[in-house]
């Protein structure tokens, strides 16, 4: 089977804000070749991630860190690949057929060839929308008996290992926060882009565990998301605080036990002068730091030491071992309605370059998706 697929892919090197114009919109034909055991997957919705931004940088640290951070060179077709959910169209695996409904690792465009080694899981999405499993259920998309079937497979860990790093955002908040920040009742929690697709699902986490929560946003419409629909404890507007410091004092009177940080910068040296001793900060995203090389945190490093603050940097990739237990209390809070799954759709592939530059404008609220195709038709 051929077909003519759309793509979208950068032009040149992103060093800063992103632009719509950094992107074009391409075609090519695709088919899978001839006896192979590639299938052909028509894209439904995709996952839009503000980390491909250092992907497309000319350098970055993290593009020899880890393999879901690799560069991504200009103009390459079909390169730019996104977590999503899918139809089958064309397989030659025995285990899928035309039809199926698949998520994993696919692309910027509207079918993806998906290669041998490429984990997909089919999705029976009875009773929960399909976008769920581009969402928060993403992490869905890999059992552990796959993984161990081809842990001795090099390349196959290597796809299994991209496929999970760069999944969305249910397991990292899970992890998280469970894990990296060993929550207990009582305890202060803040939350940096609190409505964001990580953030407003651990300030649910946190909210189900007994502890006071308060986010920031970047506008009075998400403050209000997050403590009325959300139920946050509080939450307030970053861009009318002259002083975060003095701000988040006036919030947490008490202090701070747990930061999840996904900003990094200038909220991170915030959060860190007001943490109680002992205090944990899972440090998961620097979406300030990505567009301004200069925006760099300097957290006090005698706080540190003296109050015995715990820092750490962490991925989903290292817990897979917590997918089951993830897996089945989240869907159960969302099947109960304990937990909300933010979505905030665009719709056709010709809007993903403004979907994208639209993270960094703060745009989004909740998990931003591209829905490139309908599954009927």
């Amino acid at each position: 089977m051929e077909v003519v697929n759309k793509y979208v892919s950068h032009k040149h090197h992103v060093d800063g804000y992103p632009s719509e114009s950094d992107f074009e919109l391409a075609t090519t034909p695709l088919q899978p070749a001839p006896g192979s055991d590639e299938v052909i997957v028509k894209n439904l919705f995709l996952s839009i991630d503000p980390y491909q931004l250092n992907r497309m940088k000319r350098y970055s640290s993290s593009h020899t860190a880890i393999t879901a951070a690799s560069k991504i060179e200009p103009g390459q077709a079909r390169r730019i690949d996104a977590y999503g959910v899918g139809k089958v169209v064309a397989s030659g695996r025995a285990e899928l057929e035309e039809g199926d409904v698949v998520a994993g690792l696919l692309g910027w465009e509207q079918y993806t060839v998906v290669r041998p080694g490429t984990v997909l899981m089919k999705v029976d999405a009875k009773d929960l929308p399909i976008s769920y499993y581009a969402n928060v259920l993403g992490e869905y998309s890999l059992h552990l008996h796959q993984i161990k079937e081809h842990k001795k497979d090099a390349q196959i860990d290597a796809m299994i290992f991209l496929t999970t790093a760069t999944g969305p955002s249910g397991l990292t908040a899970f992890a998280g926060f469970y894990d990296v920040c060993k929550p207990k009742k009582g305890e202060k929690v803040f939350i940096s882009a609190a409505s964001g697709s990580v953030g407003s699902l651990v300030g649910q986490y946190a909210k189900l565990s007994g502890c006071y929560v308060v986010g920031c946003a970047g506008s009075k419409q998400k403050v209000d998301l997050l403590k009325g629909k959300l139920g946050f404890d509080d939450a307030f507007n970053y861009k009318e605080e002259a002083d975060l410091k003095s701000a988040l004092r006036r919030y947490f009177p008490e202090g701070i036990d747990i930061y999840f940080d996904n900003v990094g910068a200038a909220m991170l040296e915030a959060a860190v002068a007001n943490m109680n001793p002992f205090g944990r900060v899972a440090v998961c995203g620097a979406i300030s730091e990505y567009t301004n090389a200069g925006e760099r945190a300097a957290p006090d490093l005698i706080d540190i030491i003296y109050k015995r603050i715990t820092l750490r940097g962490f991925l989903s990739v290292d817990y897979l071992h917590l997918h089951e237990q993830f897996s089945a209390a989240t869907s159960d809070h969302l099947r109960r309605g304990r937990m909300i799954a933010l979505e905030d759709v665009s719709v056709g592939i010709e809007s993903v370059p403004t979907a994208f530059v639209g993270l960094f404008r703060g745009d989004n609220v909740g998990k931003k998706l591209v829905r490139v195709g309908e599954l009927e038709g």
